[in-house]
């Protein structure tokens, strides 16, 4: 058993600290939101009064934030982990946020001896809930290994992929692609609905054959049929896909179809559906097509 404190119990981090705490991890957890607090004391963990209290006597603190102006506040502000974490303390960040931010934590708190890996995660609310959730990991080597036990209690897919930071780019890059294959569906499904053909069934074709995908696989039905509850809010997409251009320049390079997917998902916010599913990007094309 682990003591650990876990900040951020949103859509995602809340199913991930109630299966640590179901493990048989000694987890305090904090949100701004109340509620989501008596979730993890109701599935075995504890509730902490803020930052401070979460971090205070952990070996481990995880964070999973909405976006890096929370994440460094949680970090860097008063009373925050680097404040109060004890020199060994293992600090976990799987936020997706911008590479930059990863960097300048593993920076300041090499000097409080504070261990720090990022690991932002994929597979949206549903893979949260079944601890199915593929993680990228960037930091030492050393301190992945001491994380291991940690991430596959609530993953499958868990891979090192390189230095502080880099777990950030890759994420960058699934969302990327996350993004443009949601666009693609969605204007495969207005394609063949305005050319008189069932949606479904093409769908379904299509996921048999080289066209195939995990969006298709578990998304195909619930497009079709325009249900939008949020896995994984257009909002946040939008947040990501910024992320993306942001590493793109970083880096020096042209991502074109990139910032064409950054574009959708932004005018998807700019319609109105910012808190719909990013599944959702099918109404932004209906829209442009005049089909709404």
């Amino acid at each position: 058993m682990t003591n650990v404190g876990f900040i951020g119990l949103g859509i995602m981090g809340s199913p991930m600290a109630a299966h640590l705490a179901t493990a048989g991890h000694e987890v305090r957890g904090y949100d701004v939101n109340a509620g989501a607090v008596e979730r993890l004391v109701a599935a075995g963990g504890h509730g902490a009064s803020g930052v401070t209290d979460a971090v205070a006597g952990a070996e481990v603190v995880i964070t999973m934030l909405p976006n890096h102006p929370h994440v460094e506040q949680v970090v860097f502000g008063s009373g925050g982990v680097l404040e109060t974490a004890k020199p060994g303390t293992l600090l976990i960040d799987m936020s997706t946020i911008r590479p930059e931010t990863s960097l300048e934590i593993a920076q300041a708190a090499r000097d409080k001896e504070i261990r720090v890996l990022d690991a932002p995660v994929s597979g949206g609310e549903a893979g949260a809930k079944q601890a199915a959730l593929s993680i990228m990991v960037g930091g030492e080597a050393d301190d992945f290994a001491a994380a291991r036990p940690f991430f596959e209690v609530v993953g499958k897919t868990i891979v090192h992929v390189g230095p502080h930071g880099a777990g950030q780019v890759v994420k960058a890059a699934n969302q990327l692609l996350v993004g443009g294959i949601y666009g693609l569906v969605g204007e495969a499904i207005v394609l063949m609905e305005a050319s008189g053909v069932d949606a479904g069934v093409g769908l379904d074709v299509l996921a048999g054959g080289l066209a195939a995908n995990r969006i298709l696989d578990l998304k195909r039905e619930s497009m079709v049929a325009r249900e939008f509850q949020p896995g994984f809010r257009i909002d946040l997409h939008h947040k990501d896909m910024g992320i993306a251009l942001a590493a793109a320049r970083q880096a020096e390079v042209a991502l074109p179809l990139t910032g064409l997917v950054a574009q959708l998902v932004a005018a998807g916010r700019a319609m109105g559906y910012g808190s719909l599913d990013h599944s959702a990007l099918l109404k932004v094309t209906e829209q442009l097509s005049g089909r709404a």
